[in-house]
C-alpha cells in the first residue's frame, strides 16, 4: 500500500461530508420556515419560495462533494 492511495480515501471520504453537513444545513433551513410560517402565515409563499431556492443552492454543494469523491476514487487510484 503506497501513501497516496491512503490519501486518496481521506479526500474522498472528506468530500463525502459535505452531504451530511448539507443536511444538517437543510435540516435547520426548514425548521426555521415552519417557526416563520406560524409567526406570519401571510407569507408563507415567499417563506416557500425562499426555502426552495436555499435548499437547492445547499444542494448543489452536496452533488459538487459527491462528483469530488467519485472522481478521487475512480480517477485518482
Amino acid at each position: 500500500m503506497d501513501i497516496g492511495r491512503g490519501l486518496v480515501a481521506i479526500g474522498a471520504g472528506l468530500a463525502c461530508l459535505t452531504g451530511l453537513l448539507t443536511g444538517l444545513g437543510q435540516g435547520l433551513a426548514a425548521s426555521k420556515a415552519v417557526e416563520a410560517v406560524g409567526k406570519n402565515p401571510e407569507a408563507e409563499g415567499k417563506i416557500r419560495t425562499m426555502l426552495i431556492l436555499g435548499c437547492a443552492v445547499a444542494e448543489t454543494c452536496a452533488i459538487y462533494g459527491m462528483l469530488i469523491a467519485f472522481l478521487l476514487i475512480f480517477v485518482f487510484r
